[in-house]
């Protein structure tokens, strides 16, 4: 059976020596026939809110949050709508936030690239840096919006009573229109909403905390699942700390158009999105899969290693235990080599012995989230990967560095059964599989 996987900017075609093999795709969704329309009817009747064009006046100073490089978030599309519709606002009263969480800032070519040449040279973009101390400032306790919906007390729902610091131009400004991408997600349940604010322009103290190991290893923080899940229940909190003004999120298919425009006030425009997202990219299964083939829905979000563990983690939730996984994902930029991703995987003999690092009382280190992740993955099945990575630096992260897909899918099916039931997620956690008994 041929398949074709999302990778890199591509993808790769790939004859599996099997047929019985099962496809799980999300329901394909057309692109909106005028996606700028779409927008404007969007934002001037939205959810649960008044207008965009009236929350926001001339002399206002405005912080507009986008994804980093590493979301296939439209900002090239959508922010020159998005100043179109608040042209009587000046270009210099707007900033634009490259939300970076705790990602590596991007070059001045890829923020070029991300919001369009036009809107690079017209308005202030800066990059999120969680790690300066200059460019931060402490937020405000306001999440009462947050506390009534949840019912729990904020320092339950934020986990600590320390405090929480965000982009100075963020604390700053006067209005705030936050942008995401809605899609189910590993430990949050969905992206998107208060995902653009936190971990986006938080302090990695913040963020630290927000990823422990309790929190990532609870079973509850996982995803598809919005209620009860303690890591969206600190994105919301923590989120909601300063005001946001204006939501705008979106849906995307296969071929990055947009299906679907939330727009309005934050929580209301996200759990719609969030009902839509999980009818149309989740799919259920009666039974678990041996053999589970998956990507990590090719680029940009398969530029490194650490993006690719939610691909895995998708593959993950139908393989068998001590099955085999096998993800192609480019990994161009690395593991990457800034933060303590690859330190983490090759300082450690074992997946367990990672686990046992992490989980020991009081470590703490930067990336740990994703080791562990990646530990818990490898302990429940044998994973593989085919990208451009060195074998030997595959193997030392405790994967099997895979040369050939069809080859080794062949060689697996040796050892298991040629009828071995085969599982292929081509588009990696774009779709999301779970078991339904």
């Amino acid at each position: 059976m041929k398949v074709h996987l999302q990778y890199g900017t591509d993808g790769l075609d790939v004859d599996i020596p099997s047929s019985n093999v099962t496809v799980l795709s999300p329901k394909f969704v057309p692109g909106l026939p005028d996606e700028a329309g779409a927008f404007r009817a969007a934002v001037r009747e939205p959810i649960n809110s008044r207008p965009l064009k009236d929350l926001v006046r001339a002399a206002d100073r405005v912080a507009v949050v986008i994804p980093d490089s590493t979301r296939p978030f439209p900002s090239d599309r959508v922010l020159p709508w998005l100043f179109e519709e608040l042209s009587h606002v000046p270009a210099e009263r707007f900033t634009i936030l490259n939300g970076t969480g705790s990602h590596r800032v991007n070059t001045p070519e890829e923020l070029a690239r991300m919001v369009g040449e036009e809107v690079s040279r017209k308005y202030r973009i800066v990059n999120h840096n969680a790690h300066d101390p200059a460019t931060l400032a402490p937020a405000s306790l306001r999440a009462a919006t947050v506390r009534e919906r949840s019912n729990e007390p904020l320092a339950d729902a934020r986990g600590s009573d320390a405090p929480v610091l965000l982009n100075r131009d963020y604390v700053a400004a006067d209005k705030r229109i936050i942008l995401g991408f809605i899609e189910p997600h590993f430990m949050a349940g969905f992206s998107g909403g208060y995902k653009a604010v936190f971990p986006g322009v938080a302090d990695i103290a913040s963020i630290m905390r927000y990823h422990s190991a309790q929190v990532i290893g609870d079973p509850r923080s996982t995803w598809g699942l919005l209620q009860g899940n303690p890591t969206q229940a600190l994105v919301r909190a923590n989120g909601s700390l300063l005001p946001v003004d204006f939501c705008i999120n979106v849906t995307l298919n296969r071929r990055r158009r947009i299906t679907r425009f939330f727009c309005g006030e934050t929580l209301a425009a996200h759990d719609r999105g969030c009902a839509f997202s999980k009818e149309t990219a989740m799919v259920p299964c009666r039974q678990p899969f041996p053999v589970v083939i998956t990507t990590n829905s090719g680029y940009p979000l398969d530029q490194n290693l650490y993006q690719s563990v939610k691909g895995m983690s998708a593959a993950a939730q139908v393989v068998t235990k001590g099955g085999f996984i096998l993800a192609a994902a480019r990994c161009n930029d690395g593991f990457p080599d800034h933060g303590n991703f690859r330190r983490l995987l090759h300082d450690h003999p074992s997946p367990q012995a990672i686990l046992n690092t992490i989980l020991a009382p009081g470590f703490s280190m930067y990336d740990q989230w994703e080791a562990q992740l990646l530990a818990l993955i490898c302990l429940k099945a044998r994973v593989g990967l085919y990208s451009a990575l060195p074998a030997a630096d595959v193997r030392r992260a405790h994967l099997e560095p895979v040369a050939d897909i069809a080859a080794r899918i062949a060689a697996e099916l040796d050892r298991v059964g040629r009828d071995t039931p085969i599982a292929v997620l081509p588009e990696g956690p774009m779709t999301i599989p779970y078991l339904e008994f």
